[in-house]
């Protein structure tokens, strides 16, 4: 589960500050104040761990990657590319990590760790890495630290606290950048006898970072028929296209969910579908095939008891948009991190307030008799949403702790993001002006208005 990030000079961000990260995160914010920007940063780093190419510090894609951020001057905030971007990123693995020094035999153990990167430049107005630092931490306190970073004549230098780096035998190899922006080379690790371990810390990151899993505010249509050939997608599809693969897969590995340790289990579809029924959108779904033996499969719902069966195609627009985001908040696998983009886009107001109970569920819920630990950050404009957070944080059923709600808002040039305080009783201690619009101005000039209309037709009271 991430647990922190912080991101400098990059996109509209100056300096976001330090963001806590909960198993819930919701961030609101005024169109264009840079909300999305963060996910895309994230996005970035994924698909750069994922690509093929070592060499390039950070894939900001193109037409056909995930995400497409340009150019690096494109990145970088006022396009200024005498300045860095920098990054920090933490994240508590599934397990405690221990590592140990094969010569001292000595031992550092935590239960969380950070990543931090400056980039800069280069002749070609390519990113490159400068400096970046690992932390393994035990309780909030490092238990080891290193840092790997240029000197002004390009020569690498790594310095850890608390681990004695011994150099090989022989020709003292000379240390090179770092593959992408977070892996030590081959050559940087066979430099010394003891830095076996610095791979282990690349493999945890590369593991936190491709169990993120990206749903975007815009959702495919539905379609009338859905092939699916066996494939188990890894998750929905940015646009919410491998939703019904991604449910018969799961019938398929058998898997089964409930909501929480001790609630009743259910098959995956009949679980995904009692949440529709919950939620008031239908009163039945299923996914069948056309024809026994046939990969084509239709979309079957009903939208009140006395309803109809008809395909997905025939109903509102709602059911198609909603459920992509079902899907993928409990289609992930265990420990997966999600960021979804306006997840309440075309609901009613009472369906938004019901959203937020799903998404409690979705980190709460057990697979298979297991806790699942998925964590969910989300983008929204509701207040409705939000409503109902406050409302079940004071119920006792979601922990303060377990919930973060930020608030973006440009100031001048620069966007900031503002946490917002929730206490146990589910009251925000530091409500933001204009939070959700002018709210009491519009009710203001709604009063007033009618009292000049009465006046002028002769009803004041």
């Amino acid at each position: 589960m991430l647990t922190s990030m912080r991101i400098r000079n990059f996109k509209a961000w100056r300096d976001t500050g330090s963001i806590r990260l909960a198993p819930l995160t919701v961030i609101f914010g005024a169109n264009s104040a840079g909300k999305s920007s963060l996910g895309h940063l994230l996005q970035a780093l994924r698909q750069t761990i994922v690509s093929a190419d070592r060499k390039r510090a950070l894939q900001l894609g193109d037409e056909h990657s995930p995400i497409d951020l340009g150019t690096f001057a494109d990145c970088i905030h006022n396009h200024d590319l005498d300045q860095p971007l920098a990054f920090s990123l933490g994240w508590r693995p599934p397990r405690a990590l221990e590592l140990r020094d094969p010569l001292s035999q000595r031992r550092f153990r935590g239960d969380e760790l950070r990543l931090d990167v400056s980039l800069r430049a280069d002749a070609q107005a390519q990113p490159r890495v400068r400096e970046l630092a690992y932390q393994l931490l035990e309780r909030g306190n490092p238990s080891l630290a290193l840092r790997y970073g240029c000197d002004a004549e390009g020569q690498w230098r790594l310095d850890a606290d608390n681990y004695p780096l011994l150099r090989g035998g022989g020709r003292a190899l000379p240390l090179e950048a770092p593959d992408k922006f977070y892996r030590f080379s081959d050559q940087t690790r066979a430099a010394f006898q003891n830095a076996d371990f610095l791979n282990d810390l690349a493999l945890e990151l590369e593991a936190a970072l491709t169990g993120l899993h990206y749903l975007g505010p815009l959702r495919e249509y539905p379609r009338r028929l859905y092939n699916w050939s066996g494939e188990a997608p890894e998750d929905v599809g940015h646009k919410g296209e491998r939703a019904i693969a991604a449910i018969l897969a799961a019938v398929a590995e058998g898997r089964r969910l409930s909501r929480g340790p001790g609630q009743p289990d259910a098959p995956f579809d009949a679980f995904i579908a009692g949440w529709l029924v919950e939620l008031g959108i239908i009163d039945a779904f299923s996914v069948q095939p056309v024809a026994p033996g046939r990969r084509e499969y239709e979309v079957r719902v009903k939208t009140h008891a006395q309803a109809s069966e008809v395909r997905l195609t025939d109903v509102g627009f709602g059911v198609s948009q909603i459920l992509p985001a079902l899907v993928q908040a409990f289609h992930c696998p265990p420990h997966s991190t999600v960021w979804m983009e306006q997840p309440e886009i075309h609901l009613h107001p009472q369906v938004q307030a019901e959203l937020a109970d799903v998404f409690i569920a979705a980190i709460q819920a057990c697979e298979n008799g297991r806790e699942r630990h998925a964590q969910l950050i989300v983008e929204s404009h509701s207040e409705h949403f939000l409503n109902r957070l406050q409302r079940r944080v004071a119920e006792g059923v979601l922990a303060p702790e377990q919930v973060a709600v930020y608030f973006c808002h440009r100031a001048g040039a620069a966007a900031e993001l503002e946490p917002l305080r929730l206490n146990a009783y589910g009251e925000i201690e530091n409500w933001p002006e204009h939070f959700f619009g002018d709210e009491m101005a519009d009710i203001a000039g709604r009063t007033l208005a009618a009292m000049r209309r009465r006046q002028q037709s002769g009803d004041a009271p």
